[in-house]
């Protein structure tokens, strides 16, 4: 049995280094992050402030979600706020972990509820594979293999400080 350790802050380190280098493929003004919630939204608050960028949000896939069905809808505080015009922006979304792609497909469904933004871009903490659609990262501070029992969660101290937390066979 192997130990999967992977040490978050200097993940995010990558991470901000990787979306300011899709920031700066962008045209000034007119760009946003939003973060998925709620490992995303962390992130991308952290992001905003470190690079520093006025515009960013957060969004919710629950309203769009295709297993709510057998999941229920959720009943947490995990709603959207994007106070921006989403209408021709270009937007980076901002995610924790990225598996099935199921929950990007959600989010973008969400993101075009507001307006058509003049691009999407995604980029994640960590990119577990797995894909059940066609949806890739234009940056993934890592990628590891994960058996599809386990769960890998990004979590955030009182001090803001990211770890991870592995679950699962």
């Amino acid at each position: 049995m192997s130990t999967l350790l992977l040490d978050a802050e200097a993940l995010y380190a990558d991470l901000r280094q990787g979306v300011q280098r899709l920031l700066a493929a962008r045209p000034q003004g007119g760009i946003a992050l939003v973060g998925i919630w709620s490992g995303g939204a962390w992130l991308a608050e952290r992001l905003a402030a470190d690079l520093p960028l006025d515009a960013h949000g957060v969004i919710s896939s629950s309203l769009h979600r295709d297993d709510f069905g057998s999941k229920g809808m959720s009943v947490s505080s995990d709603h959207t706020r994007l106070p921006f015009e989403v209408e021709g922006r270009h937007i980076v979304l901002v995610d924790d972990v990225l598996y099935t792609g199921r929950t990007v497909r959600a989010v973008i469904n969400e993101l075009f509820d507001f307006g058509r933004p003049a691009s999407v871009q995604l980029a994640v903490l960590v990119d577990r594979g797995g894909r059940e659609l066609p949806i890739e990262p234009a940056f993934s501070a890592a990628r590891v293999n994960l058996a599809p029992a386990q769960r890998l969660r990004l979590a955030k101290d009182e001090s803001g400080r990211f770890s991870f937390d592995v679950k699962g066979a």
